[in-house]
């Protein structure tokens, strides 16, 4: 006995078979199409295959190599070159000799020719001028001139002469109305070059060779001209106030 919850189970179907009879005929039972069988390649076909592929390529090379056979025939590498309508000319005119006649050449007579050369004029030679400040074309050398250093050996060189200050003050105010004690000073007119003015200034060279340049070569010419001709300084410095040189 069962209580209303719980659930009956249904009989099982049963599946019904239509009975035969004389007249009915039997029930055909169908059956599947079979499959296509299908040609499976094994492994150890396919390395059997590359082997008897491999063995047979190698038993044509051992056959082929010692008979000499060659495999590849090989285009000749020797070409036949062209042979162009000028090159054959120019082979033929080679080819070509020439047969003297039995008549002699004729000789040319050819004429003589004499050749003259005439010497070069010896060039006469030019006479150089001398550096001088009095001559023509002369002009004064590029230096830039410090009167204060000029001033400085001037005064030196007055005192180891034994003359004094007031010698001194003559001869700065001589050479500064001749040159303004620039070393390159020159005098157009006259020809007059250099702090102490010489003329020509070509003799200051018995002071030194640099007389053109060297401030110290003018002064001591300059101070041994007015010793051996005003005696002093401001000897000098008189004459010029009185006549306008010295």
């Amino acid at each position: 006995m069962t209580s209303g919850n719980e659930m009956i189970p249904a009989p099982p179907l049963r599946r019904r078979v239509p009975a035969t009879t004389a007249d009915s005929p039997a029930p055909v039972r169908r059956v599947p199409p079979a499959k296509p069988v299908e040609t499976r390649w094994s492994r150890r076909r396919g390395v059997m295959g590359v082997f008897a592929a491999v063995a047979a390529i190698a038993f044509v090379a051992a056959w082929a190599g010692p008979s000499g056979l060659p495999l590849v025939q090989q285009a000749s590498a020797e070409e036949i070159a062209p042979i162009s309508l000028y090159a054959s000319s120019l082979g033929d005119a080679q080819s070509l000799e020439i047969e003297p006649a039995d008549s002699a050449v004729a000789k040319f007579d050819r004429p003589t020719y004499e050749v003259y050369v005439k010497p070069k004029p010896t060039p006469t030679p030019v006479a150089q001028r001398t550096s001088t400040s009095s001559g023509t074309g002369w002009r004064p050398p590029f230096v830039s001139p410090d009167p204060g250093t000029a001033q400085a050996i001037a005064y030196d060189m007055v005192l180891a002469r034994g003359w004094g200050d007031d010698q001194f003050a003559c001869l700065v105010a001589l050479w500064n109305k001749e040159s303004g004690w620039r070393v390159n000073a020159y005098n157009r007119s006259s020809g007059a070059y250099g702090i102490p003015q010489a003329l020509p200034g070509s003799k200051m060279a018995t002071a030194g060779a640099d007389w053109e340049t060297n401030p110290a070569t003018q002064i001591t010419w300059g101070l041994g001209y007015i010793g051996g001709r005003y005696g002093t300084p401001c000897g000098a410095w008189d004459h010029s106030q009185r006549v306008g040189w010295y």
